[in-house]
């Protein structure tokens, strides 16, 4: 046979099978389209074909999908057929117009754009987080093997899951606070491109973009953006905070959270203080952070910073002693969020893959 055909996902792996996957990203010209393409050939993802898709703005872009020059495409109503996984990289709004396209096709989704989080049926999954609440594993997989669409969590709250859930292994948390500080990649290449302007505009004495964020988001700390955004840091906080109550399955305590924009281009960093219930010296508080995913940065070394974390697949942390409350502790944390997300994307894809079979008939 020459042709191809997707097996049902209720059969087990044609024999026949290759075990590579036809992949499409949505949004392909997008931040995180890029950063899902760079991951895919990273982490070697069993991609057969990767299809580029994307709207007006980016067709024809030229880009590298591994040794090979492939342009951006268009989408049409053929566009999703014999793909086996599709990331949706893109907005909202263009996940939400061409996501039941994919669905009718049988692929797999994978939505980077939240766009599907209150949809019937389809969970927000943070892989990492699951690894560390390994008991409760089995008892969703019921509900994996009918899965044909996840949310992947959003990348802070990823990174504030698993220093909180190891940190609760101690059993001395009382409480715990958070400020997060979100850069403009948060908002896509838009957001990127309004900051640099206004930066620019600002140093030769000009008048300053604001469609984006209506206000100076250059050299600016802020807790909210103007009145005639379309973004805001307050719906970023509530999302984090729905995406981490769901991913911990409450099994750390939310901690207070407030986001704050930083004039920055990539990475998250957060101010994480914890109250302890009796003192515990940063070197000793630190072996129960320490693993996979984690880089506890000490003195000796720079800061972590959205800088050094820059390209980095781990959570890069320092710790302190609060100098005023006994039993408080500090951790300043820094990760790359684009990559984060692009990493909880291709892991929630691996497994949708391992559950859910799906593949060709050469």
């Amino acid at each position: 046979m020459t042709g191809t055909k997707k097996t049902s996902p209720a059969r087990p792996l044609t024999p026949g099978w290759s075990g590579l996957y036809k992949v499409a990203i949505v949004g392909a010209g997008s931040l995180k389209g890029k950063e899902v393409k760079e991951v895919l050939e990273e982490r070697n993802f069993p991609a057969s074909d990767v299809v580029l898709l994307d709207d007006d703005d980016s067709l024809g872009q030229l880009e590298a999908v591994g040794d090979e020059a492939t342009f951006i495409q268009n989408i049409t109503r053929t566009s999703f057929e014999g793909v086996d996984v599709a990331f949706f990289a893109g907005d909202a709004a263009f996940t939400r117009k061409h996501w039941p396209a994919a669905k009718a096709a049988g692929c797999a989704i994978i939505d980077l754009s939240y766009a599907l989080e209150s949809e019937a049926n389809i969970g927000i999954r943070s892989p990492w987080l699951e690894k560390e609440l390994e008991s409760q594993i089995e008892r969703a997989s019921k509900v994996d093997l009918e899965t044909t669409a996840v949310v992947a969590a959003h990348p802070a709250a990823t990174m504030l899951g698993t220093l909180l859930l190891r940190a609760q292994r101690t059993g001395v948390v009382k409480s715990s606070a958070v400020t997060l500080f979100e850069p403009v990649s948060e908002q896509g290449k838009r957001g990127m491109d309004e900051l640099h302007q206004q930066t620019l505009n600002l140093l030769s004495f000009q008048s300053m973009p604001k469609e984006v964020f209506d206000v100076q988001v250059a050299f600016n700390m802020l807790p909210r953006f103007g009145d005639e955004s379309k973004s805001s840091l307050q719906a970023s906080a509530e999302q984090i905070a729905r995406h981490l109550k769901l991913i911990t399955r409450s099994r750390a305590d939310l901690p207070a959270l407030q986001v704050i924009h930083a004039p920055t281009f990539h990475g998250h960093t957060a101010s994480i203080y914890l109250e302890l219930s009796r003192k515990i010296a940063p070197g000793d508080f630190s072996l129960a952070l320490k693993g996979e995913h984690v880089n506890i940065v000490g003195p000796e070394s720079d800061a972590p910073s959205n800088v050094n974390a820059a390209g980095q697949d781990e959570i890069m942390i320092s710790i302190n002693s609060d100098p005023v409350r006994e039993n408080g502790i500090w951790l300043w944390a820094a990760s790359d969020n684009l990559k984060i997300a692009a990493i909880t994307a291709m892991d929630c894809a691996a497994i949708l893959a391992a559950t859910r079979p799906s593949g060709k008939i050469q």
